[in-house]
């Protein structure tokens, strides 16, 4: 018997859950598959540049399970290891971005608000 990887294991638990939601809620499952379907469809952008910017977003988000999905969806889509590093390169960007920006107006807002308030 062959051993799986640990990515194939989590991939399948995935369709086993998604298989289990499907039978409880078949028209929600439906109507969810066919629209993400449809979002990764070629269109302005490439099925390929869509599963990049989609493992992206799922590091940026820290979802496992995404992105195993995504990193299979971007090599299926001819996705480069380069291609996928530089997408998370942005998603590096964007969560420091995100830190920073909210430590600069958000913070320091609270902060001059409850110095008052604590002393």
């Amino acid at each position: 018997m062959d051993e799986i990887t640990y990515s194939e294991a989590v991939l399948q638990e995935y369709k086993v859950g998604m298989g289990s939601f499907s039978e409880k809620l078949p028209e929600v499952a439906r109507a969810f598959h066919a629209f993400t379907e449809s979002c990764f469809e070629d269109g302005k952008l490439n099925r390929k540049d869509k599963q990049l910017i989609a493992l992206a977003i799922s590091v940026h988000a820290n979802n496992e399970y995404c992105i195993l999905y995504h990193t299979k969806g971007c090599l299926d889509a001819g996705g480069t290891e380069e291609e996928m590093m530089e997408a998370i390169g942005v998603a590096a960007a964007l969560g420091g971005g995100s830190a920073m920006s909210q430590g600069v107006t958000i913070w320091q807002d609270a902060l001059e608000d409850f110095i008052g308030i604590v002393q």
